[in-house]
This record gives C-alpha cells, structure tokens and sequence, in this order.
C-alpha cells in the first residue's frame, strides 16, 4: 500500500483532480489549495437528499461562480443525483428519515444519528469512475480530524483501505489523497486564508439543519465557530442566533 500521507508528492506531475465538492468549508479550501497549484479540478457535488441540501447547492454554487472569475478554465462540474439510491438510507442527515438534528458537540454520542451509511464509499466509487473517464490520477475528499470520532468513513484506516481500492479498481491508474486527514478545522482555516486568493469562507455551508441561517447549535456549526475563535477570525456568515 503507497503512503498517502506524502499526498503532496503525489500531486507532483499530474495536472487534473477530480474534487468531491460539498460547498462547505472544507471541500472548498481543497478547491482552492488545487486551483492555486494550477490543476485543473473537476469538481462532483452530490444531491443525495440531505437535509441541508438546498442550501449546501446554493453554496456550491456560488463558491463555483467565485473560482471561475478567478480561475478561468481551471474548473469543471458533475452534478450527480444519487437521491434515490440512498432514499432507503436511515440518518437523520436525510430528509426522508424526518429526524431531528441534533445539537451538541461532536464528541457528544448523539452527533452519531448524523451518520449516513457509506456516503464516503459511493462517493469515492463515483469519483474513481470519473477520474477514470477524464483522465485524472487522483480523486480527492475534504476528510479531516474533526470527523474521525463519529464517521468511520473518515477516519485514517478507512482513507487508506478506499485508496487501496480504488488503485486496484482502476487497475493502478487512480489513487486517493487526502491532503487534510490529520487536519482540525483551525488549521483548514489557516491554510484557506494563506493562500494568495482566500477561499471565500463568506460563501460557504456548515449548518446540518434544514433553515436558511446557519443554526449555530449543532456540531457542524459549533465546530466551525470554535475554528474561528481558534485563528482569531470572526466567521463571516450569518447564524439563526449570533
């Protein structure tokens, strides 16, 4: 198995990635961080029937408008619909499941209902599958440690075992990286705001609720204000209760 610790070697010499692209903090700093190394990113964003996937769309979007001005050329989008495939699915996440949301912080055992059953895995076989087809080496997920207590699709030994896969699935030609594993939310930030054109973080969706302002109660959102708080940033987007 390659270590895909040394990702940033591994981005040497290829000149496309395929971006699985959420409109949220994360996924948008890759975005950035890659147009910033002059590759050409093809970003997939996925309507699975989240509950806060209307407003992450829309966030998507606008982060897509803002890049191209920059970055003309550098960019192209896969919408994949995937709703219902995963409409059996059972998350609170998902808005078939008519769940509550709930509130507290990651640690808290109740951010586990926020689970969706192998959204990492269908997620990187659909990326794969288009890395394969455009002609791209690598796919990538904006995974990083804040995720790893809750989602056991994020954590390192699921990261490394999906590369593996997904190398032999291709017969060797695509591989998985993960520049931000080992990552916190504060440092995703740094990294965000250092380049030379800041990823509009004002754009961007955390909020796991089905409302326009973000709620600012749940995990998503308690771990992006205390991201802030951390560099000594004040989070540009508006909150239900600021």
């Amino acid at each position: 198995m390659r270590d895909i610790e040394k990702d940033l070697e591994l981005r040497e010499n290829m000149n496309k990635i395929v971006l699985g692209l959420s409109g949220g903090m994360d996924s948008a700093t890759l975005l950035g961080l890659f147009l910033h190394e002059n590759l050409e990113v093809h970003c997939c964003s996925f309507e699975y029937g989240s509950t806060h996937g209307l407003y992450e769309t829309k966030a998507m979007n606008a982060i897509l408008a803002h890049y191209e001005k920059k970055f003309p050329n550098k960019i192209k989008h896969h919408p994949i619909n995937i709703k219902n495939i995963m409409s059996g699915f059972s998350s609170s996440l998902l808005l078939n499941n008519e769940k509550e949301i709930p509130e507290g912080f990651y640690n808290d055992d109740n951010m586990k209902k926020t689970v969706v059953p192998g959204r990492n895995l269908i997620f990187a076989s659909i990326l794969a599958g288009i890395a394969e087809s455009v002609g791209a080496t690598k796919i990538s997920l904006g995974i990083h440690s804040g995720d790893h207590h809750i989602y056991p699709d994020c954590r390192p030994e699921f990261v490394k075992a999906l590369d593996s896969v997904i190398y032999l699935s291709t017969d060797k030609k695509v591989e998985v990286i993960s520049p931000f594993l080992y990552l916190d939310k504060a440092s995703i930030l740094k990294i965000g705001y250092s380049l030379k054109e800041p990823v509009p973080y004002h754009l961007t969706r955390t909020c796991y609720k089905n409302q326009e302002d973000s709620c600012g109660k749940c995990g998503s959102c308690l771990e992006r204000l205390e991201a802030f708080k951390i560099i000594g940033k004040k989070d540009p987007i508006k909150y239900e209760v600021d």
